[in-house]
């Protein structure tokens, strides 16, 4: 009998045990699910609000931009770029280009990126 009582127990646990990982794998998923991507409308907005009046809206650059030399970010050039060089002339800026780091965080200068990065084939 105490042999008994101890297999239901067993299986009691065990089952708890996988509803909660079940549950826990869930929770992750839809937090992934939810996060924001390189495509999404936040890093959109950050790259009109941000970029887009030296970059232009399509990173080809804008009057203002052209005449300051701004690259064409979809340009074989800057797309050759490694993403932390990328990311590090966000935040720190280069030549005209203002530093974002105190007004950007990490993750919108990533998705940033991301953005640049998507921007390659739309010449």
């Amino acid at each position: 009998m105490t042999q008994d009582k101890t297999e239901r127990h067993v299986v009691f646990a065990s089952t708890i045990l996988l509803i909660l990982f079940t549950g826990l794998a869930l929770l992750v998923v839809s937090i992934v699910q939810a996060s924001p991507g390189p495509d999404s409308a936040a890093s959109v907005a950050t790259f009109r609000t941000k970029c887009a009046m030296c970059h232009g809206p399509d990173g080809s650059g804008s009057e203002v931009g052209k005449s300051m030399n701004v690259p064409d970010l979809r340009s074989p050039a800057v797309q050759k770029l490694p993403d932390a060089q990328l990311a590090q002339i966000i935040s720190d800026g280069k030549g005209g280009m203002p530093s974002f780091k105190n007004s950007l965080s990490a993750d919108q200068v990533q998705f940033l990126v991301a953005h640049v990065r998507s921007l390659r084939g739309k010449k």
